[in-house]
């Protein structure tokens, strides 16, 4: 496992388990579960007094509770958070002050809530920008290093409505205030903490809506992180994904320069972005045509920006995935079809004397064009086989095209658009219709066609692999060794048997015929040589003759250098490159969704093209950018919507704000990633 894959399995699958946890505990959706949390948040508070008097700022009602011994000073709401959660959330600093006096322990309390999982009383206090509350909070003892939040409210995921990371330090950066910031670098804070996706502060940072104040932040934390003189630059210390905070910040940068800023309201902004460009719809080099084409593995992590990651997924899901399923269940019926014509094929009895050498042990052979179909059953088989034909033809006529329009070499040599996959389906159509051929003509060679067409038939089932999440990036890891790791193998073995094949054919050559059957020609010695180096079979031997010592001396030395040395030489590349594409999994996965969506785009548009006048083509793309609800739109694409979020946490109270949350969110859902 790669060490990036190390570092984020166990906080990946805690936060699996934690969302499966929540939906099997909660069967309401996302949205209305947290409405519900927050509406439970504002009762929990007026229906607690403690909690009530530290929502007031109420210092007298606090120290006459505390001072009652019915009352348990670590009572929590319904979000998980204690009486000073609720007085910070409300920035009541004399309120906060006279909690920490009273129970000191309250200051490094976490929230319990799945939702808001790990804040603490200085989470909240830095995004709210109080610096006397932060002070007091550090002043008091507050823990500034070791807090992580890890509740779904903040996940870098579908639900997740903000992106702060985990520590106090990068909420405080996306909050934006220098002065908090040194505060807490001052007491201790590391600047170079990561979370669980390997992010650092400037990683969530380059995040950030507000570029002004996450510039200004990121400036004082490379500044302050200079002085600690280490060996790699903070912003050289890449995530989980291999993106300095450089790279991300610049392929960011070049998909949302053009972005139109639709409506804002309070901390909420509705961004419309231009398609122009990026969308390939009537567009030959389009962002996502140059992704498609492109070898280099840096252009496919734009699938990951916003507006292309929405854009693809919104094709994907209402399209592609229908259209591409269906084309697997009519494949796999079609396979079926032709699979069942071949086990029936029309054969007879071979008549006497059909040959003269005594080790042909053939009883039935392939009838004549006229013999094929006579009967009820032959008439049947007649059906599958027009149908197979058909089916070849088909398969020709829509491939030649998109082959013509990528390039024959961008076409079969990547990975993404199906590569070695379209090698097997051309040539399993063009043997098919060979073998119709052969039919006609009566040719007997039909059985090592058929062979070769279920081979190739069957094989090219996992090209739609691709369309299941579980199961793509393992058939490109199968593409990956079969013509990367394997072919070099078979390179250097092919050259290893040749070598050790002639040093024995010199000893063998001068036997007499027979007294080896393995080595009784030189075809035979080098075929016995590749099954002794996959271990297939024994060395050979006779003990009825004497066998010559530089036998045995070959036979030892090719079974170290062949079997010991290469094939484990095999397995180590094998490692390394599920090694590899593990680190790329939903990377290449995304890569085909967005290759074969692209190239089910393009057929729609090329055939509205050929059939029409340019005028005809432009009405109806705009006819069918109305018919499809915006998966063609060419213009624009609600994307996101941003939040500044500055003081997100005390807006949380207020209702009003709460409804538009839960708005944003469904709007989330609506744009959701794969």
């Amino acid at each position: 496992m790669s060490p990036a894959l190390t570092r984020s399995a166990p906080s990946e699958l805690n936060h699996w388990w934690s969302q499966l946890r929540f939906r099997l505990q909660n069967k309401k959706g996302w949205n209305q579960m947290l409405d519900e949390s927050f509406l439970l948040h504002t009762k929990c508070i007026n229906d607690n007094s403690l909690l009530y008097a530290a929502n007031k700022n109420s210092v007298a009602s606090i120290h006459k509770l505390l001072s009652c011994p019915s009352t348990n000073i670590f009572e929590r709401g319904a979000l998980g958070e204690t009486a000073l959660h609720v007085a910070v959330m409300a920035d009541n600093l004399d309120a906060a002050v006279a909690l920490m006096d009273a129970a000191p322990d309250l200051i490094n309390e976490p929230m319990t809530a799945e939702i808001f999982q790990g804040v603490t009383p200085l989470h909240i206090a830095v995004v709210t920008q109080n610096i006397n509350l932060v002070r007091h909070l550090i002043g008091r003892g507050a823990d500034v290093a070791t807090p992580r939040v890890t509740g779904l409210f903040f996940r870098k995921s579908l639900r997740g409505l903000v992106y702060y990371g985990e520590h106090i330090l990068s909420f405080a950066a996306c909050a934006g205030n220098k002065d908090i910031i040194s505060m807490l670098i001052d007491a201790g804070a590391s600047t170079r903490v990561q979370d669980d996706r390997g992010n650092t502060v400037l990683h969530i940072l380059v995040l950030q809506p507000n570029r002004t104040s996450a510039c200004q932040a990121l400036d004082l934390i490379m500044a302050r992180d200079a002085e600690l003189d280490q060996l790699v630059p903070l912003d050289m210390m890449p995530n989980n994904r291999g993106l300095t905070t450089f790279k991300l910040a610049v392929f960011q940068h070049l998909v949302n320069k053009r972005r139109v800023v639709q409506w804002s309201m309070g901390p909420l902004t509705s961004v419309l972005y231009d398609l122009t460009e990026i969308d390939s719809w009537a567009d030959n080099m389009s962002v996502l045509e140059l992704i498609v084409v492109s070898p280099l593995r840096e252009p496919r992590r734009i699938l990951e920006l916003t507006p292309v990651r929405q854009l693809v997924n919104l094709k994907w899901n209402m399209y592609g995935k229908h259209y591409f399923r269906a084309l697997l269940f009519l494949y796999l019926l079609y396979i079926w079809i032709f699979t069942v014509c071949c086990v029936f094929r029309p054969i007879k009895e071979a008549p006497e004397n059909y040959t003269t050498n005594p080790n042909d042990k053939t009883v039935m052979i392939q009838k004549t064009l006229n013999e094929s179909y006579v009967t009820h059953a032959d008439h049947v088989r007649l059906v599958g086989e027009i149908i197979s034909v058909l089916g070849a033809v088909v398969i020709l006529l829509l491939e030649i095209p998109d082959m013509l329009r990528v390039g024959a070499k961008h076409y079969f040599g990547q990975t993404a658009l199906g590569g070695p996959f379209h090698v097997t389906l051309i040539s399993y159509a063009c043997l098919v219709v060979l073998l119709c051929v052969f039919r006609v003509c009566s040719v007997q060679a039909e059985a090592e066609v058929m062979a070769m067409c279920l081979v190739l038939g069957w094989t090219n089932i996992l090209f739609f692999a691709r369309g299941f999440e579980m199961l793509g990036p393992y058939v490109i890891m199968i593409q990956k060794v079969m013509f990367g790791d394997l072919m070099k193998f078979l390179f250097l073995i092919v050259i290893v048997d040749i070598g050790y094949a002639n040093a024995l054919w010199m000893v063998y050559m001068t036997q007499e015929y027979g007294t080896l059957n393995e080595y009784s020609s030189y075809a035979s010695t080098l075929w016995v040589e590749f099954e002794i180096n996959l271990t297939l079979i024994n060395m050979p031997e006779n003990p009825t003759f004497i066998t010559a010592l530089i036998v045995y001396v070959v036979q030892v030395a090719y079974t170290i250098f062949a079997f010991v040395l290469l094939l484990n030489l095999l397995k180590a590349m094998m490692c390394a490159t599920r090694w590899r594409v593990a680190q790329e999994r939903d990377e290449l996965w995304r890569t085909q969704v967005h290759a074969r969506t692209h190239l089910m785009c393009a057929d729609v548009y090329y055939q509205l093209k050929s059939q029409k006048s340019p005028e005809q083509t432009k009405r109806s793309i705009s006819a069918q950018t109305l018919s499809t609800e915006k998966l063609f739109l060419s213009i624009y694409i609600r994307a996101i919507i941003e939040l500044n979020a500055a003081s997100l946490l005390s807006l949380r109270m207020n209702r009003t704000v709460n409804v538009l949350f839960v708005w944003y969110a469904c709007v989330l859902c609506f744009y959701s990633p794969f």
